[in-house]
Parts: structure tokens; C-alpha cells; sequence
């Protein structure tokens, strides 16, 4: 997946557990998604990645942001605070992917602009069918990209009818 100008699409996955990280690459390989993936293990190293002003100049090249809420260093709340505060970055979807079904959870995250909020599913198959919502997320930012009558801003309603609901 390239962003318009042949440049690959990068996306940046705030994940402590190795095995949800492997079912998110697994996800994204099903659905058809080629892009790099990289790995902040807690919250330091995605507040460290997201700040460094070369995260900041290659904005445009991150096309989606999957974010666990229960970080240890720094919560995932924290971060995506932080993530509506960097203009360079604030235009990048957030898809908050967590354990947690805390209505104070989907209320912070509505309130800072994440994109969808989605429970992490018990069984492979729920999980592997994310790479939809992932990719429909991808490829929206891209046509958004695109289209010069775009404002940038996000349509009232919501990104794509995935949402805070169950």
C-alpha cells in the first residue's frame, strides 16, 4: 500500500504482548495489507517514537495507528492524548485495540479522537477479521489523501460505521 507518491504506508502498533502482536501482523497479512509495521512495546517507546522530530516530519507516511490501552511506562491514553496534540500527527487514525471494555476507556478514547475503539476478541477468527476494519481505516486516510476537496477533518458520525458501540 503506498500513500500516492510510491512511498510504502507505515503503521505504528503500541502493543506490550507478543502474541497479540503477532495476530495483528497475521490480520493485516490476511487482509491483504503491505505495509511496515512497527512495534513500541510500552508507552516510553511509542511516546519516544511518536515525539522524535523524524516521526514528526514523516507524518504523512504513517497511515494508521493501533493502540493497546493498557501500557505499562505510559498508559495508552496518555499517548493518544499526546497523538491529538501533535499537529503533524493528529490527522492519523487511531484504532484503540485493548483488553478493556471500561465505559471510562471508550469515553476517554472517544474524547480524544480515536477512530474506532475495539475490544481485543477471545478467538483467532474475530481477531483475524480486525484486518477489515484496519484496512477499511487505511484505505479511507489514502482516498482522504487524494481528494483535494477534503478539508481533513473527520465526518460528522464517524470514520467508517465502526465505532464505540459493541
Amino acid at each position: 500500500m503506498t500513500n500516492g507518491e510510491g512511498t510504502a504506508r507505515e503503521i505504528l502498533l503500541a502493543e506490550d504482548n507478543p502474541a497479540d502482536v503477532y495476530l495483528v501482523r497475521e490480520t493485516l497479512r490476511a487482509h491483504g495489507v503491505d505495509c511496515a509495521v512497527r512495534v513500541a512495546a510500552d508507552g516510553a517507546e511509542m511516546l519516544q517514537m511518536i515525539s522524535s522530530e523524524q516521526a514528526l516530519a514523516e507524518g504523512g507516511r504513517v497511515g494508521l495507528i493501533i493502540l493497546d490501552l493498557n501500557l505499562p511506562r505510559h498508559d495508552g491514553s496518555e499517548i493518544l492524548q499526546r497523538l491529538r496534540e501533535a499537529s503533524e500527527l493528529a490527522h492519523i487514525p487511531v484504532v484503540v485495540l485493548t483488553s478493556s471494555d471500561s465505559p471510562r476507556d471508550r469515553l476517554v478514547a472517544s474524547q480524544f479522537g480515536a477512530a474506532c475503539f475495539l475490544r481485543k476478541p477471545s478467538n483467532l477468527e474475530q481477531f483475524l477479521s480486525l484486518g477489515a476494519v484496519f484496512k477499511g481505516l487505511l484505505d479511507q486516510k489514502k482516498t482522504k489523501k487524494q481528494d483535494p476537496r477534503d478539508d481533513g477533518r473527520e465526518k460528522e458520525g464517524g470514520s467508517d460505521g465502526v465505532g464505540f458501540g459493541d
